[in-house]
């Protein structure tokens, strides 16, 4: 089949450590939200998909797309549940994506939620560390803070990448999330406040990693001919790609490029018909902001070990050639694991139809994001247009 999908309504809640809040009232939240931006009702609900990371190890609880169904009260339809470790939100758009296109369903309800602050700060570094290769990686202490330092590492070897590069990433998501009132944190942050931070895993500083934080984000997505019964401003899904590499960094032939990255960009582009050029904003997963490097590299912005001289010359910043994770990105929006995917995506539908207020880029029709799990494990990229 060749039913085009449209994005129709998105949702999302405050993200940060949500004490009066549990996973399914932050994931309702987010989903309702999504269903009263798209004008619809329950009736109109033929499938729901979840994306989530570690429910049964975070809070104890699993089976959540029936859980999901039962709390919004809509009665029997369908309900999945998918994981993709960090990139389990962007594994539930594409899923939803797959079975609106192959035309097994025609509307849907896609969630991304995760709930990480009930367990303390070693648990849930354990608990993330998972998705490495755990009997090489995580059982000799190969946490993700560490895995990503050996990637920094190697990279500042290779390219002479500085630590000033590695706190640029920081320094302009920051900046962005001031403006994003659903962000975990909204201050800016200077870039000798970056740099002075506490060693977290050398050179990698506290202030380079992502958060532990609570979120959940959703979309209403449905056949393009259904979305004009909904709406006058509707979001294309131009492409959808997914792409896998080696689980652990050892098997690699770098540690500083991710090839599901660089596949899963160019399949996508392929597939809408665009070339890099034609993207007006992007989302790039930065767990770590040596990741965004990285990601830069990958996607085609910058040359291999080029990265950091991108954002050096403010390439990816708001009002530059290709700005990157204008909603704070992972690092200050906060990156709830399951949830991210799609959190990346509602940021870049509000771009597309003009409603990311002072973050706005001008004249965005565009727009591409890439979610990993792991190290680059996964990579799903999508391309959206107005």
């Amino acid at each position: 089949m060749n039913n085009r999908v449209a994005i129709i309504g998105v949702g999302i809640n405050k993200f940060g450590e949500l004490w009066d809040k549990n996973l399914m009232d932050i994931a309702y939240e987010a989903g309702m939200y999504a269903i009263w931006d798209a004008g619809i009702s329950g009736a109109d609900i033929d499938g729901m998909v979840i994306g989530n990371m570690s429910a049964g190890r975070f809070t104890g609880q699993e089976h959540l797309g029936a859980l999901a169904v039962d709390m919004a009260g809509l009665g029997d339809i369908p309900a999945y549940s998918v994981e993709a470790a960090c990139a389990s939100g962007g594994a539930a758009v594409r899923q939803a994506y797959m079975a609106i296109k192959s035309g097994e369903h025609d509307l849907m309800v896609v969630l991304g939620c995760e709930k990480m602050s009930d367990v303390s700060q070693s648990e849930a570094m354990n608990t993330i560390s998972v998705a490495s290769d755990w009997e090489w990686e995580g059982t000799f202490g190969g946490t993700f803070p560490a895995l990503y330092a050996f990637m920094a590492r190697r990279h500042m070897h290779d390219y002479g990448t500085t630590e000033e590069h590695l706190a640029l990433p920081v320094v302009k998501n920051h900046a962005n999330a001031a403006h994003n009132p659903f962000a975990q944190f909204q201050s800016p942050v200077p870039l000798d406040v970056v740099m002075s931070s506490a060693m977290l895993a050398e050179p990698l500083r506290v202030l380079h990693s992502s958060p532990v934080t609570d979120g959940a984000a959703g979309l209403v997505v449905c056949r393009e001919d259904l979305a004009k019964k909904y709406t006058d401003t509707p979001v294309i899904i131009e492409a959808s790609d997914q792409r896998s590499d080696t689980l652990a960094l050892h098997d690699r032939k770098s540690i500083t490029t991710m090839s599901s990255v660089v596949t899963s960009t160019r399949c996508a582009l392929k597939q809408a018909n665009l070339e890099l050029k034609d993207i007006d904003v992007l989302e790039l997963h930065d767990s770590f902001s040596i990741g965004e490097i990285i990601l830069t590299e990958d996607v085609g912005i910058a040359k291999k070990g080029e990265g950091g001289k991108a954002l050096e010359e403010g390439i990816t910043e708001i009002g530059g050639k290709f700005p990157v994770n204008t909603s704070g990105g992972l690092k200050a929006r906060g990156h709830p694991v399951g949830a991210t995917g799609v959190a990346q995506i509602v940021e870049l539908v509000l771009q597309l139809r003009g409603d990311a207020d002072k973050r706005q880029v001008d004249g965005a029709e565009k727009a591409l994001a890439v979610n990993i799990g792991g190290t680059g494990a996964t990579s799903i990229v999508h391309v959206l247009g107005r």
